[in-house]
């Protein structure tokens, strides 16, 4: 379905948190390039994913308007996984405690915490292939057989 609504501001990347330090994300290396970022989603990047992502978002008007009141938009992260070599992102979302919080009076049900939590990470997703395909080139850095992670 397509969500019809403007595209939002893009977030403020958060150069103070490390990127390890969300529970949805997990990062190795410290250099986010988050100024470069900022600066590919200013460019075009922001408005293209959104674009995409609302053309055919599982999100509806009314779930939108949920995630615009909170404020939701503003605490997407993006940031550079270096090791990897992609985009990694933080996805902001609905506490399971939605019901005792009382944080918005149109949050009635778990499939509509559900379907924003889903919805936003979709979008989060598209934003960070969008970067890659689209407006960053770089590349992941050469790691030693001594420097890989313990699985």
């Amino acid at each position: 379905m397509t969500l019809d609504v403007e595209t939002p501001e893009r977030p403020e990347l958060s150069t103070g948190v490390a990127a390890d330090e969300y529970d949805d994300a997990e990062v190795q290396g410290d250099e986010y390039r988050r100024e470069e970022l900022a600066e590919a989603l200013d460019d075009g990047a922001w408005a293209d994913a959104f674009e995409e992502w609302a053309a055919d978002a599982s999100l509806d008007a009314d779930q939108w308007e949920i995630v615009t009141d909170l404020g939701l938009i503003e605490e997407f992260d993006f940031f550079w996984d270096s090791f990897a070599g992609r985009v990694g992102y933080h996805a902001p979302g609905l506490p399971e405690d939605w019901r005792e919080r009382e944080l918005h009076p149109d949050i009635d049900s778990w499939g509509t915490v559900s379907g924003i939590n889903a919805g936003l990470t979709e979008f989060g997703q598209v934003v960070c292939e969008v970067l890659a395909d689209e407006y960053i080139d770089w590349e992941a850095e050469e790691v030693g057989a001594d420097d890989l992670p313990d699985f």
